[in-house]
């Protein structure tokens, strides 16, 4: 069975960047998202679980490659040299297209 591609941008980054990034994803037309805890260790550290400004979130973004391009290159700029921040794409294949 063949599906529509669309692209995940997964950003991963201190949870304090919340409700800074909800705007963003907003004003950028992202047609939703999903938020989670997340924790583990990388360059800056081992970084705890929870949702205080001592946390790392994880933000899902499902939609097509322009978009997830425009939002990867706003992060970037705005937040890549002050915050601890991963971020890549994915192709994935969608059962419900008409969504993203």
């Amino acid at each position: 069975m063949n599906h529509p591609t669309r692209t995940l941008l997964t950003l991963i980054c201190e949870a304090a960047l919340q409700n800074r990034l909800v705007k963003d994803l907003e004003q950028l037309g992202a047609p939703g998202w999903t938020l989670s805890d997340a924790r583990g260790s990388g360059s800056r550290g081992v970084r705890s679980a929870g949702w205080d400004n001592d946390g790392n979130i994880r933000v899902e973004v499902i939609c097509n490659r322009e978009l997830a391009e425009r939002i990867a290159g706003h992060v970037q700029e705005r937040y890549y040299d002050n915050f601890a921040m991963i971020c890549w794409l994915s192709d994935v294949e969608v059962l419900r297209a008409g969504k993203f």
